[in-house]
Formats: structure tokens, C-alpha cells, sequence
């Protein structure tokens, strides 16, 4: 299938959202292109009555021509703030194709958010190298937990932590709805009609079209049924980090959310074993040679903790952070807090990701803690049925 940048391009009779799809961010992913292009093609074959606009967005076309991941650096890593400063500012340094891909990206991205209508979706489309279930990797705001429960797939929470530059983390951090959708594995003919589903179920859950105008019934029970064993909401709590030059090699036979027991071998290293540092499922385990992301480990979130951090984020109790020893604010508009962990070593990350904070390792003794919520365009979505009580 010969693509450009623009899958495709639909505008609605009448005004609502604007959802904007990426796939192909990396190349060897091509999935989420097959299935835009037949969505897209579907709806303006049928007449489907629309709401809104649609845009269907290729991500790294020269990595895709030859699927292989990216060129020379994970075009899904280059949207951190310093690559993003550089890129404003004219001074950003065209090295290789993977960062001439996000020029072009960023591009169509900001002239659809100058010349669109809110509320904006921002859904990219993903697939893995291991056996998996469909599942919704979300950055941790109350706006994106609020849409994203929809849907009848598990979700993941604090992939952002361990990840330095997602495009989704750059979209989060303007504030509007935006999450990641892995619809199976690269190569399995069921991963295109995960993500067929996945696309109808997105446009009805936000508002761009009718229930009534399509199987919605057929497509809601396909994702239900390929992963109803696993549902709930998730946390990363563990990463094993390929270091440069490092030989490493996942054991066979490994998928996603599959238990795992704390001393398993799970890797091999330079011929070395690598055992799981502890007890909990595993999470996309490495079975492809680009990427630096060996496996992750999670857990399930007890629904009474995600209640209590959502009551503590309304009435913003991390106005009292500052007051406890080894905490202060970084920011006049108190969004990054400076955390010291020699002093503050009694609260750990989790006391921080109830009240909304994401952190970053600053140096070895102190943590930068990033607020989901600050930037949260919230009353932009005010009106959306899923939004309402």
C-alpha cells in the first residue's frame, strides 16, 4: 500500500470532536495503517454521518518503506522537552530521518490544533513484538482515565516514567486527551481487526459518530472477549533497560500479562541470567532487535486506591506537599515539585502518583515530580456525554 503522510481526511456535516490517529510511528508496526485506511475508506464508502473531523496520520514513512523500527534513534523517544525547544525554536539539527520524520509530524499536528475545533482526541496505534492482548497504555490524568475506562480493554498507568519522550507524553503535557492503543502483535492477521474495532469504538466513545451506524455491538465484544481474563487497571513498577552494546536475549515463550514469580529467569545478558526482581506479570517482553525497553513488570491497581487519588486530585491536597521535609516547588505555577530522598525517603513514588505526580531521576539523591493534572484542558471536554456524571 503506497501511503504519504495523510492516511486520510474526513470532515463532518455537523461540528464536534476532532480525533486525530497516528500509526507507524515505528516502522516495523505497519497494522495501524491497514486498518486507518479501511476505516477511513468505510466510513466515506457508507456515507456514515459524521461529527467533527477525522485525521488518519502515518507516522515513520521512511522506516515503514523498509520495516524495520527507525533509522538511527526511536522516533517515538524525540519529543522530549529539550528535542521540542530546539525543534520551536529553528534549532533543531536534522541528523537522520527519524528526526526529519517528527519536523513533518509536528507539523500537520500544529496546523490541525490551529485550525480545528476542540475538544481534540489524540489516539496512537501500536503493536508489540510478543503475544499479546489488546490493552490501553495511558499517561496517569483524571481527563485521560475518565475516557479511556470506555473501553473493555485493560489499561496500563506510569508507562511515562520509564520512557524519555513519547509522543503522547508531549501531547499529555498541552493538555489534552491522548493514549496509546497496542492491538496485538506485529504480524498476527488478528491484530488489523483489533484495531478496525478499536478505531469504530474510538469515533462512538468520543462523539464522531452514531452507535447505531455501525456493529458497534460486534466490535465491543471483540475486544471484550480477546482480553476480558485481564481487565483492570494496571501499574509499571519494574524496567529492565538494555544498556548500549548489551547482548541481550528474552527467553522464548514469554507473553504479555503472563504471571511471573520473583527469581524466573526471564533474559539472558551478555550470558548471564536475569531474573525477575519480583513477583507480578510481565509486560511487553522484547522479542525484536531495535528497542532498549527488555520487559516491564506490573501490577493491578486496587480500585480503592484509584478512587482515593482521584478524591485527593478535586481538592488538590498537593498544595500540602511543600511542607513535608525534603519537598519543595521547582515552578511558580506549582507544577514540578524537587524532591530530596535522602530527606523524603519515607514517601515513597506512590504517596506522589495518588496526588497526580509523575517523577523523573534528577541525580542520584533527588526526584523531579511532574504534575499530570496542570495542564489538564479539562473544561474543554466539560460537555462531552462521557464526561458528565
Amino acid at each position: 500500500m503506497k501511503i504519504g503522510r495523510m492516511i486520510g481526511q474526513l470532515k463532518g456535516r455537523e461540528a464536534g470532536p476532532t480525533i486525530i490517529f497516528t500509526g507507524g510511528i515505528h516502522g516495523n508496526e505497519p497494522a495501524g495503517i491497514f486498518a486507518l485506511d479501511k476505516v477511513m475508506k468505510e466510513i466515506k464508502d457508507k456515507d456514515i454521518r459524521l461529527n467533527g473531523n477525522i485525521y488518519a496520520i502515518s507516522g515513520n514513512l521512511w522506516a515503514l518503506e523498509r520495516g524495520v523500527r527507525y533509522h538511527q534513534e526511536d522516533l517515538n523517544r524525540l519529543w522530549t522537552s529539550e528535542k521540542m525547544e530546539s525543534l520551536l525554536t529553528g534549532k533543531l539539527e536534522v541528523k537522520h530521518e527519524d528526526i526529519a520524520q517528527q519536523i513533518e509530524i509536528y507539523r500537520v499536528l500544529r496546523t490541525i490544533l490551529d485550525t480545528g475545533e476542540s475538544p481534540f482526541y489524540f489516539i496512537d496505534l501500536h503493536t508489540t513484538s510478543s503475544q499479546t492482548i489488546p490493552f490501553l497504555t495511558v499517561n496517569d490524568s483524571l481527563l485521560n482515565r475518565k475516557f479511556t475506562t470506555q473501553y473493555p480493554v485493560p489499561m496500563i498507568l506510569g508507562i511515562e516514567e520509564y520512557l524519555d519522550g513519547p509522543l503522547l507524553s508531549y501531547i499529555n503535557e498541552l493538555g489534552y486527551v491522548a493514549f496509546g492503543y497496542e492491538g496485538g502483535q506485529h504480524d498476527a492477521l488478528f491484530t488489523i481487526e483489533s484495531m478496525i474495532s478499536f478505531i469504530y469504538l474510538s469515533l462512538v466513545f468520543s462523539g464522531s459518530i452514531e452507535k447505531q451506524a455501525i456493529d458497534f455491538e460486534y466490535y465491543y465484544q471483540l475486544l471484550l472477549q480477546s482480553s476480558e481474563a485481564s481487565r483492570g487497571i494496571y501499574e509499571i513498577f519494574s524496567r529492565y533497560e538494555i544498556k548500549s552494546g548489551e547482548a541481550f536475549r528474552m527467553k522464548a515463550g514469554f507473553s504479555n500479562f503472563q504471571e511471573i514469580e520473583k527469581g524466573q529467569v526471564l533474559a539472558e545478558s551478555d550470558g548471564q541470567y536475569i531474573l525477575a526482581p519480583h513477583d507480578g506479570k510481565i509486560f511487553m517482553p522484547l522479542y525484536q532487535s531495535q528497542g532498549n525497553d527488555g520487559f516491564f513488570l506490573i501490577r493491578k491497581i486496587p480500585p480503592v486506591f484509584l478512587r482515593l487519588s482521584a478524591f485527593l486530585r478535586k481538592f488538590r491536597f498537593d498544595r500540602l506537599l511543600p511542607l513535608l521535609p525534603g519537598v519543595r516547588w521547582l515552578t511558580d505555577q506549582h507544577d514540578v515539585l524537587r524532591v530530596n530522598q535522602n530527606v523524603a525517603r519515607f514517601f515513597a513514588k506512590q504517596f506522589f502518583h495518588l496526588l497526580g505526580y509523575r517523577s523523573k531521576q534528577m541525580d542520584k539523591s533527588h526526584l523531579i515530580m511532574k504534575n499530570r493534572e496542570a495542564a489538564s484542558r479539562e473544561q474543554e471536554y466539560q460537555q462531552s456525554f462521557w464526561y458528565k456524571p
